[in-house]
């Protein structure tokens, strides 16, 4: 178990942070997430939004939405391509995906979906390639029974696995033409599971692979589905060891745990960059009601910034986003005397219910608890 820091980690720590400091202060706008909708045709254990296939709330017209991204393109003063993440509820779920797609790629950006795969069926990739797609994520929670358990439908394990194979093939003749990966979101029930899941995956052609833990949000708020600090401190150990993993044939995946907080000793050894929540400081959204925020699993009203419909995006983006870039709000409670908050600022915003709280929970107590 990796349990402390060399002279070398702090020293790579300080030079990331005065990086963290500059991407902060210049705040330069890279991917812009849009919740097309709230509608899903499944009703997860695990879902952070609460979405459901006769969710009340309405998805966003399109042209409203490319109007708000017409006048972001207008006034971002990056030449970086920016990056449209199209989410939900279940992006598919959309008739005219493919005509958003399209008129994205024709204001210059790049756009990709989150989907749980079970409409993606091959003439509806093929519709979405030719609309400029550039990315899918694509969910799996474990092999059949683990998934169906998590997404409580009878052809989830199916129709994910359907949609895998499609990316799959499609990079294999098009190499570099699409970015995909498998994401997974990892609790007490699906833990034991990641060993075989992994080779799955790796037989598959499958090449990137992303693990979540499972945040209190949503109905996830109300499932007893969080990590134990023993599990958690075991999950770590698994994608260390899986991110030098061959198979019996040589093969391996490329591994990665999310964005969600500081790690410690693990920093770098569980994914190739430094914690940085860049909520608010180069990542932001478009809810489906038009509110601004952060990524969208920040959905706290003391983040939402401003809406769409009767504000300019990129006005708000210059001008509010303050307690998202400067974090100070949150050192309170055991935040404030530990010795990591100058390399972790109070972890992930979505880990706080509001700008004046403490964080949820802290995933570097957890490795450290014994």
């Amino acid at each position: 178990m990796i349990n402390f820091l060399s002279p070398l980690d702090i020293v790579r720590r300080e030079i990331f942070r005065r990086y963290r400091l500059s991407e902060t202060k210049k705040h330069d706008l890279y991917h812009l997430f849009w919740e097309c909708t709230l509608r899903c045709n499944f009703n997860c254990l695990h879902c952070g939004s609460d979405c459901t296939a006769d969710s009340l709330s309405k998805d966003m017209p399109l042209e409203d939405f490319l109007e708000a991204l017409r006048k972001i393109r207008q006034k971002r003063k990056t030449k970086r391509k920016l990056m449209v993440s199209i989410i939900g509820g279940e992006p598919l779920l959309r008739k005219d995906l493919e005509k958003a797609g399209k008129a994205i790629r024709e204001l210059d950006c790049n756009w990709g979906i989150v989907t749980n795969g079970f409409l993606l069926t091959p003439g509806r990739f093929s519709s979405l390639i030719d609309s400029g797609l550039k990315s899918i994520s694509i969910s799996l929670d474990g092999l059949e029974n683990e998934h169906k358990y998590l997404r409580l439908n009878e052809k989830a394990f199916e129709k994910a696995c359907r949609a895998i194979d499609l990316c799959v093939s499609y990079q294999k003749d098009f190499p570099r033409m699409l970015v995909y990966d498998v994401i997974t979101c990892v609790h007490h029930e699906n833990l034991a599971v990641l060993p075989k899941l992994r080779d799955f995956l790796i037989e598959k052609g499958v090449t990137a692979w992303r693990i979540f833990s499972i945040f209190p949000s949503g109905r996830a708020a109300d499932n007893d589905l969080g990590l134990s600090p023993a599990e958690y401190r075991q999950l770590m150990e698994f994608i260390v060891e899986s991110r030098s993993y061959r198979n019996k044939d040589g093969k391996s995946i490329h591994l990665q745990y999310s964005c969600e907080g500081y790690l410690g000793p693990y920093e770098l050894k569980v994914r190739d960059y430094f914690f940085f929540c860049r909520g608010g400081v180069n990542v932001g959204s478009i809810m489906c009601d038009g509110s601004i925020s952060a990524c969208l699993s920040v959905r706290s009203p003391s983040f939402i910034q401003g809406n769409i419909y009767k504000d300019d995006f990129m006005d708000i983006w210059d001008n509010r986003f303050q307690n998202m870039r400067n974090r100070s709000w949150a050192k309170v409670g055991e935040c404030e005397k530990c010795k990591s908050w100058r390399w972790c600022e109070g972890n992930g915003l979505h880990l706080h219910k509001d700008d004046h709280s403490e964080c949820s929970y802290c995933n570097l107590k957890m490795l450290k608890n014994k």
